[in-house]
C-alpha cells in the first residue's frame, strides 16, 4: 500500500478515536483530565455564546495527549496542566510560544479515604507499614505524579516509598484508587479531591517549589485556526474563570 495512503488511514483511525470523524465548524480540545469537569461548561458556554460552533472534548494525562498531537491526531487547542509538557510542545512544534497562555493554577494535595483507619496526616506518615499503597500519577506521563515525585524527593522519601507506589495513568485515576480503598493514601489536585468529599479526605496541602500552573494554546496544525484562538479568549473570559473557579481552581 502507499505511503500516503497509509498515513492518510493512521490519522484517520486518530481521528476517529478522539470522538468520530471532525467537520467543518467543530473543534476538538485535547485537556488535561483534573480539567474533565470543569471543561464540560466551559464548552457548553462557549457552544450557547457562538451558535453552530461545537466543541469535541478529549481528557486524559498531558503527556499522553502531547503525544497524540506529535502523531498527527487532529486536535486544534491544548490545555496542559504542567508548564514542562507546553515546553515540551513547543520545542516539537506542536504549538507556537507566543501562543501559550496560563489560564488557571492547582494546588497538590494528600488525601486519604474518608473511612481509612491509618492515622496518615503527614509526608513523615507514609513510612507506616500500615501505609501499603500510595496513589500517585505516572511521573513519565502525568503532572500531578512529577509534582509528586518532586515533593517526596524534597522529603527525602521518593526512594524509601518507591515499592508503596501505585501508578496511575492520570489523576482521576489516582484519585479512584483512593476513594474505592485500594490505596491509603494519594496525590491529586485539590480541585480533583473537592469532587470526592463524600470518598476522600484532604489530610495536607503538599508544599512545592514550583506553582502548578495550566497553560492552553491553539495547535499549529489546527484545521481551524480563528475558531481556536477564539476558543482559548473564551477561556481566558470572566465568564469561563468564573466556571473554573466553581471547581476550585485559582486564577493564573
Amino acid at each position: 500500500m502507499h505511503a500516503s495512503i497509509i498515513k492518510r488511514l493512521a490519522l484517520a483511525l486518530l481521528s476517529f478515536s478522539l470522538g468520530g470523524f471532525v467537520h467543518a465548524g467543530e473543534l476538538t480540545v485535547s485537556a488535561a483530565a483534573s480539567l474533565t469537569d470543569a471543561f464540560k461548561d466551559i464548552a457548553r458556554g462557549y457552544e450557547a455564546q457562538y451558535p453552530g460552533s461545537r466543541i469535541l472534548l478529549n481528557f486524559g494525562a498531558s503527556g499522553a495527549l502531547l503525544q497524540q498531537i506529535a502523531k498527527g491526531a487532529p486536535v486544534d487547542v491544548f490545555a496542559s496542566a504542567d508548564q514542562e509538557t507546553m515546553d515540551e510542545a513547543v520545542r516539537l512544534g506542536a504549538v507556537a510560544a507566543s501562543d501559550r497562555k496560563d489560564f488557571v493554577r492547582n494546588r497538590l494535595v494528600m488525601i486519604v479515604p474518608l473511612d481509612g483507619a491509618n492515622k496518615v496526616n503527614s509526608l513523615d506518615d507514609l513510612r507506616q507499614p500500615a501505609v501499603q499503597r500510595i496513589a500517585v500519577g505516572n511521573p513519565a506521563s502525568v503532572p500531578v505524579g512529577r509534582y509528586t515525585r518532586h515533593a517526596l524527593e524534597s522529603a527525602k522519601l521518593w526512594v524509601l516509598l518507591a515499592p508503596k507506589l501505585v501508578h496511575a495513568t492520570n489523576v482521576r485515576q489516582a484519585l479512584d484508587y483512593v476513594a474505592r480503598g485500594e490505596a491509603e493514601a494519594g496525590f491529586v489536585y485539590a480541585t480533583d479531591a473537592a469532587l470526592f468529599k463524600d470518598k476522600v479526605r484532604v489530610v495536607l496541602d503538599v508544599p512545592l517549589a514550583t506553582t502548578i500552573s495550566y497553560p492552553i494554546a491553539k495547535t499549529s496544525a489546527g484545521a481551524n485556526s480563528a475558531e481556536a484562538g477564539r476558543f482559548v479568549a473564551y477561556v481566558m473570559s470572566p465568564a469561563a474563570q468564573a466556571m473554573l473557579a466553581r471547581y476550585g481552581f485559582l486564577k493564573p
